[in-house]
Formats: C-alpha cells, structure tokens, sequence
C-alpha cells in the first residue's frame, strides 16, 4: 500500500516562507513523478508543481513560479513557498504516478490527506 504523509504547513504572514514535506512509503519511489496540488475553499483542486523521478524535468504552475521550488530526495518530496501570497491559502496534496510527470491530477493514483496551508495579509 502506498502511503504518503504531508506536513510543513501553517499559518505565516504575507511574504513569508514554508517548507511542505511529502514522505512516501511502501514502494520504491524511484519511478515516481510526484506532483503537488492544492485545493481552495470552494475551488477545484489545482495544479502547483511537479517533478519526474529523476529530478530533470520539472513543471510548475503560472501562478507560482518564481516563487515555489520543488525537489525531491529518496522518499521525500519538498514544497519550497517563497514570497507567499493570500491566495496562496489552500489545502495542500501530494501525489504520485508511476509514469511520466503530469500536470494533471487525475493523472495521479496515490494522494496525501493533504496539509492546510494559510496566509494572513
């Protein structure tokens, strides 16, 4: 069974940072691309970042860039929010595809149960 456990979230100011951590267990994760979304209250679960299993190719959405910094080591997946924003608030998830990186979240099988992130302004 592949787990995956988030954390590194909390309340910060506008223009500060947080680290999201991902852990994965139960599989070799070496041929996962890993993907970070989050959702709103009241909005559709959106993409944020992703990055494929060997680290080379990585994506992320317009609204972070720049800002965000993905990575991935072993079995953790990072989230790295700089200059974070209001809208930045949402629940974050990570996610795993035994496939190539995907921006797109039904592209991926496995889900963390997701960590709240909020940004007072």
């Amino acid at each position: 069974q592949v787990q995956l456990v988030e954390s590194g979230g909390g309340l910060v100011q506008a223009g500060g940072s947080l680290r999201l951590s991902c852990a994965a267990s139960g599989r070799t994760f070496s041929n996962y691309a890993m993907g970070w979304f989050r959702q709103a209250p009241g909005k559709e679960r959106e993409f944020v970042a992703a990055i494929s299993w060997t680290g080379f190719n990585i994506y992320y959405a317009d609204s972070v860039k720049g800002r965000f910094t993905i990575s991935r080591e072993n079995a953790m997946t990072y989230l790295q929010m700089n200059s974070l924003k209001p809208e930045d608030t949402a629940v974050y998830y990570c996610a795993a595809r035994l496939s190539v990186v995907s921006r797109w979240n039904t592209d991926y099988g496995y889900w963390g149960q997701g960590t709240q992130v909020t940004v007072s302004s």
